[in-house]
């Protein structure tokens, strides 16, 4: 059975449009859920979650209505992207409160477990209102994780983490998917997902633009020149040995670099080690803007520059 099932879901709140004609199947694991603030991201998933109905269409999360099933709601774990919370409590209490509310039988055993499990261990018993961002960010994973769900929605929760919180949160991540969760992960910054999963929804304007494989939907994009940045010693050089090749679109000298943009990479890439090799080019550097989500984002939603 599929995990999620959107089937033309509309939700708007008076005249604004959250998210629109989503047909959409989820069928487990982890998956990214990319755009930018304001795109629909967060209305899916309260809708997903069961806290907000869709006002046309339907969704169901294991084949349950999740606004009407309160079964299904307690397979679900969602760590909002904003938080009220008791901050009174000790990180602890809080967690406990949470996992009582969904019903876990040894709450304080499973809330312990679930803070240890996001690295909070030395922590649990301070009072959350002394939290830093990322401190909190552990705790709310914590209190989405603590009734051991099968599902897992994750809004922004590596919004405000440190460097070093964030590896570590990422890796938990994927523990938990490796154990058999399916996970879905938003996030506005690309390179967020690039680290947990492959697997994206490309969400703008309230429409699933794409998803699948990253390297899948690269190819949506295939049309458009590819670009190729070369830092060298001698970039009038290398360009001068691509300019006749009929797959090259365009050169463009940069300090230090040329920026090649080629209809056929792997040609290029073949005629391009032979021109270093051929013309003695020290190469300090060699990327592809191209081949990140970052251009696969801006090219589907038309803002590439």
């Amino acid at each position: 059975m599929s995990v999620v099932v959107a089937d033309h879901c509309s939700k708007w709140y008076g005249h604004v449009l959250g998210v629109s004609d989503v047909t959409w199947t989820l069928k487990g694991g982890i998956v990214g859920l990319l755009g930018p603030n304001g795109a629909g991201k967060s209305t899916l998933i309260k809708m997903m979650s069961g806290l907000l109905r869709p006002s046309r269409g339907s969704l169901t999360v294991f084949g349950k209505n999740p606004f009407d099933d309160v079964e299904v709601r307690r397979r679900i774990g969602y760590a909002p992207e904003h938080e009220k919370t008791w901050d009174t409590l000790t990180a602890l209490e809080l967690v406990e409160a949470m996992a009582k509310l969904a019903g876990v039988a040894n709450a304080r055993k499973a809330a312990t477990s679930a803070l240890e499990q996001m690295g909070m261990t030395e922590a649990m018993n301070r009072r959350v209102k002394g939290f830093s961002k990322g401190m909190r960010q552990r705790t709310k994973l914590a209190t989405a994780i603590a009734h051991d769900p099968e599902f897992l929605l994750l809004d922004e929760p590596l919004t405000g983490v440190d460097p070093m919180a964030r590896i570590d949160i990422v890796e938990q991540i994927r523990k938990l998917g490796e154990a058999g969760k399916t996970i879905i992960v938003s996030s506005h910054v690309l390179y967020e997902i690039e680290a947990l999963t492959s697997d994206i929804v490309v969400i703008y304007r309230g429409q699933v633009l794409a998803e699948g494989n990253v390297y899948e939907i690269r190819k949506l994009i295939d049309q458009h020149p590819h670009r190729i940045r070369v830092e060298c010693d001698q970039p009038r050089v290398v360009a001068a040995a691509l300019a006749s090749a009929d797959h090259i679109a365009r050169l463009v000298f940069e300090r230090g670099a040329v920026l090649i943009e080629t209809r056929d990479p792997d040609r290029c890439y073949d005629q391009l080690a032979a021109a270093v090799l051929d013309g003695g080019v020290a190469v300090s550097s060699l990327s592809s803007p191209d081949n990140n989500l970052g251009a696969v984002f801006d090219y589907l939603t038309g803002d590439r520059r």
